[in-house]
């Protein structure tokens, strides 16, 4: 059935049963550092549900990069982090396997695992963060032209997209290329190993550039003029339908039963829209990660012709979502605690671990910078930063871009660096709302999610770039609370994700933008935006004499 539409018989929504009277969901997020699972309450009848019942994570394998700028991974090591990862989460809350009504799925998006007709990997999997297709990149914009592409797939041709991987591959490695006879995203790979279907959702097929987005299928166009067979690619879902079940084999894997329902789920980033209620046109999500993402759910497909945003199918069947990406978002703050330290506060920490805990006292390193950021006035004295530690896909889809900081004085100190680092950010990210105007896409509601909502100062700052209130949901936790939610749907739980959304995300607090810091952080924006141009050709000259490329960055 690969590559083919399953017929309708095959798409139902999973029967529903309550085992003991609960009602239990499981979402999987297979991650960059790791995978998590998570357990939601789903039954309407308790005055919690959609409350998150237990979790467990396991780190993967740090990503190999044996070239600058490339970034690899083993798929196999993602099904045994999502095995253990499941136990984890059942054991923590005392849920047996057969407690769990439903599944779904969510993970890294653009990855490319290649699998031969023994159902081996081929090689290790190119994912999101490579950077080593450009000459591919500029081969489909010879073939087709940026215009037609952005017509036939509503994106342009960009390095991190699955195609420019899969035509590597078949140039550079053909013996490889000539074992593949199936095609899959990280998180795919890991829910046929779980189900044994080969299965992908409209959402993450949307960053392939494979699918016409518009009509949600295949492009037919893209895959003859490229050469890419169809067989090669799983059968296309919408995010909450069931598209397999648990097997004997991946029962024994994870501790769930045998013949669980599995839905399709989505990539991370339309789940993590899902889990803070980015459903309906007007609400929108803004996002610090490593990376930072602005998301909007639209009624229709709504094209950006310079191509500066992505346009994807949302997890709603119906609904798509444009979204900009700042590649180096919370990765900014990381970067400067890795290499500067926390303070003289923290002098004592460990600036190495991973979840920027200090070992000695719990007092979280990334608080101490924002304290610290603090004693810095909004605009830092003139001093900018431009978050472009990995190239920058929104609005300049320049993988050559290259970060700086810029009105540097004797006078200004650590705080004003760090201040300037979250406003930094901040700017960027506006450059996607900017966007959004251009495009008429509504803007009524901000939500923050990631790192940049734990941060008051960051939060503050935000809605003052913004120019607008700014608000944090009650449960943020991520795209494995999306993909749980997403299974609620296919097991019947909820009759639609709107409905599912409106029961389980609710509002915690409001943060309205200081009028006086907004006007002076306004004015600092113009000047932000006149700092890429002037930078473009110096990195463009550094780049062409080193060679150099984006160099992939470890996520955890």
């Amino acid at each position: 059935m690969t590559g083919l539409a399953p017929t309708p018989q095959t798409r139902q929504a999973a029967s529903l049963q309550k085992v003991g009277g609960s009602i239990k969901f499981l979402g999987i997020d297979v991650g960059t550092g790791g995978t998590r699972a998570l357990i939601i309450d789903g039954d309407e009848h308790k005055d919690e549900h959609g409350r998150v019942v237990a979790s467990g994570t396991e780190e993967h394998v740090p990503f190999a990069s044996p070239q600058l700028g490339w970034a690899e991974q083993n798929p196999n090591d993602w099904w045994r982090a999502c095995g253990l990862a499941v136990r984890r989460a059942l054991d923590a809350s005392g849920t047996r396997g057969d407690e769990i009504a439903c599944v779904g799925f969510s993970g890294q998006m653009h990855g490319a695992v290649l699998l031969d007709a023994h159902d081996e990997v081929v090689r290790p999997a190119l994912i999101w963060c490579d950077q080593r297709t450009e000459p591919q990149v500029r081969e489909l914009t010879d073939l087709f032209g940026t215009d037609r592409l952005i017509q036939l797939t509503c994106n342009p041709p960009l390095t991190n997209f699955t195609l420019t991987k899969l035509l590597w591959v078949r140039e550079n490695e053909p013996r490889n290329w000539e074992r593949v006879s199936h095609v899959m995203l990280p998180k795919d790979y890991v829910r046929f190993q779980l189900t044994g279907e080969r299965a992908i959702d409209m959402a993450d097929a949307s960053g392939t550039l494979l699918l016409d987005v518009a009509k949600r299928q295949w492009s037919s166009e893209v895959l003859s003029r490229t050469g890419i067979d169809q067989q090669l690619l799983p059968a296309l879902w919408e995010s909450p339908e069931v598209c397999g079940r648990v097997s004997a084999r991946g029962g024994e894997a994870t501790g769930l039963s045998a013949g669980t329902p599995v839905v399709a789920g989505a990539g991370d980033q339309a789940a993590g829209a899902v889990g803070m209620g980015i459903v309906r046109p007007g609400t929108v999500s803004a996002t610090i990660g490593t990376s930072g993402v602005v998301f909007a759910a639209t009624g229709v497909p709504a094209l950006d012709p310079k191509g500066g945003i992505h346009t994807f199918c949302h997890a709603i069947p119906g609904r798509w979502h444009v979204m900009g990406v700042t590649q180096a978002a919370g990765l900014s703050l990381r970067w400067f605690r890795d290499r500067f330290g926390a303070g003289a506060a923290a002098s004592n920490s460990d600036s190495d671990s991973t979840d920027g805990r200090n070992g000695n006292d719990g007092g979280d390193l990334y608080a101490r910078l924002c304290e610290e950021a603090a004693t810095a006035p909004p605009g830092c004295d003139g001093v900018f930063w431009a978050p472009y530690l990995m190239g920058e896909r929104t609005p300049h889809c320049d993988p050559h871009a290259r970060a700086a900081l810029v009105g540097l004085t004797a006078t200004h100190t650590r705080a004003h660096v760090i201040r300037a680092i979250l406003e930094g950010v901040a700017f960027s990210l506006r450059d996607t709302f900017t966007i959004f105007g251009e495009l008429n896409v509504p803007v009524e509601r901000i939500r923050l999610g990631g790192g940049g909502a734990r941060s008051p100062l960051w939060r503050q700052i935000q809605a003052d770039v913004y120019g607008q209130a700014v608000e944090v949901v009650q449960t943020e936790e991520g795209a494995a609370y999306g993909a749980a939610i997403l299974a609620g749907v296919g097991a019947g739980n909820w009759r639609s994700v709107d409905e599912a959304c409106d029961a389980v995300v609710h509002t915690a607090h409001r943060i309205q933008p200081d009028p006086k810091n907004s006007a002076i952080l306004n004015e600092a924006y113009r000047t932000y935006r006149r700092i890429y141009p002037a930078l473009r050709q110096i990195s463009n000259r550094v780049s062409a004499e080193s060679g150099a490329q984006p160099a992939a960055v470890s996520v955890s």
